[in-house]
């Protein structure tokens, strides 16, 4: 049985403040048929014995997946991926995994095996790659066996077994995946220099146990890498910490489940908005979920709704996505007859045509691409969707305020 893809909430638990999220890491998949060598010219690629190597076809059964610095590139996700000719009900399923991979791949390596050259297969994961717009390289193995020149920027020769051209092909997925990276910010660039953010972090029982989850270790090292100031307290706590700064802060930021209550306790003239609405700002798209969060007023009798989370975390009694946020659309709407489906982790439907609405995470857990992948899916089958920040800031009836930090999105609101 093969290692499967390293769980979220492992990486969250490992997760300090000095290292990079997997989220935030460039991915670089190696895709290919059964025994064209992928695992071994991963293992060379990385220097580790990352994947298990077999000349037993069909090995890799699950996606693995390895946080790692890669030199010249710099830290990144590397992930062995199962054959995509395997065959079977069984095969089927891991050819759908490895399709999978391919939506929050920022860098594809397509290893070939070089005796048998490029076959119907790999030139139809190519054309999928291409839609896609993710930069790939094409990799012949075995060289030591059948060596093969390409003059191909994109295709290179190599050998897992000698090391042959290794070298070469890691400068290679350097520059494809170089530009990759999700150069924008949580909310720096909304700060200058000196600025204090209150940040407020509910410890429920719904908290993980002696750590903040990721959102916030990552809001918070965002505030210090601008040079300002991140004041963490708890909801209850909320007023006596504004009366005891020295000046007014530039923003309150909340977890969304405490909005109502933050929102009362933050006087009118600081602005004022969450986690997870920062992070659809940051790798999603804001102006989408905000559109997505007013049709929430157009619900229906019997309408089907997506609640899909990026992480598989462990769930809890209250817990956000299967209690909380159904509880409140069947108070705010007035509607009990709503059918609820879930999904977590790398599952997300194929068809949504289904569905009236779908209720996303923050994603912090998934890359920018794949965030984006998602919203594209939803907006070409003309389905709604926003997130969990905006959807409770918007039931709270505080969507407005929430939005102040951001004025490029209000025009949306008039209507």
């Amino acid at each position: 049985m093969r290692e499967k893809e390293i769980s979220d909430s492992e990486e969250v638990t490992a997760m300090s403040l000095n290292s990079t999220p997997n989220a935030d890491r460039v991915h670089i998949a190696f895709f290919g048929r059964r025994n064209a060598g992928k695992s071994s010219v991963m293992n060379s690629v990385t220097g580790q014995d990352i994947a298990i190597v077999s000349d037993v076809a069909g090995t890799t059964t699950d996606p693995v997946s390895k946080a790692m610095e890669l030199l010249p590139l710099g830290p990144v996700v590397v992930i062995d991926t199962p054959g995509i000719d395997d065959e079977g009900e069984l095969g089927r399923l891991r050819v759908k995994k490895s399709y999978q991979v391919l939506n929050k791949t920022d860098a594809a390596v397509i290893v070939i095996d070089a005796a048998e050259g490029i076959t119907d297969v790999e030139m139809a994961l190519i054309d999928r790659i291409k839609k896609k717009g993710v930069p790939y390289l094409v990799v012949y193995n075995k060289s030591d066996l059948k060596p093969v020149s390409t003059n191909d920027r994109n295709e290179i020769s190599v050998s897992a077994k000698t090391g042959e051209n290794i070298y070469e092909l890691k400068e290679r997925i350097a520059e494809i995946a170089r530009g990759q990276e999700n150069t924008r910010h949580i909310v720096s660039h909304m700060l200058s220099s000196g600025d204090i953010a209150v940040l407020v972090t509910p410890i429920d029982g719904s908290a993980p146990k002696g750590r903040l989850i990721l959102p916030q270790q990552q809001t918070i090292r965002d505030i210090l890498d601008s040079h300002c100031t991140a004041v963490v307290t708890q909801p209850e706590e909320l007023t006596n910490t504004l009366a005891s700064l020295s000046k007014k802060p530039k923003m309150v930021i909340t977890d969304s489940q405490a909005f109502a209550g933050v929102s009362r306790d933050t006087p009118a003239d600081i602005p004022l908005t969450s986690f997870s609405i920062l992070f659809a700002n940051y790798k999603g798209n804001l102006r989408l979920a905000v559109k997505g969060a007013k049709m929430i007023d157009s619900l229906k009798k019997d309408d089907k709704i997506l609640i899909s989370e990026g992480c598989t975390h462990h769930r809890q009694c209250g817990d956000i996505g299967t209690v909380k946020l159904p509880a409140l659309l069947k108070k705010y709407t007035g509607i009990q007859n709503f059918q609820f489906v879930w999904t977590s982790g790398t599952e997300f439907p194929e068809k949504l045509s289904d569905y009236s609405l779908i209720i996303h995470c923050g994603g912090c857990m998934l890359n920018e691409r794949e965030m984006q992948y998602r919203l594209r899916c939803a907006e070409d089958e003309g389905v709604a969707i926003t997130n969990y920040g905006t959807a409770l800031a918007h039931m709270n009836g505080i969507l407005k305020r929430s939005l102040e930090v951001f004025p490029e999105i209000s025009e949306l609101l008039k209507n």
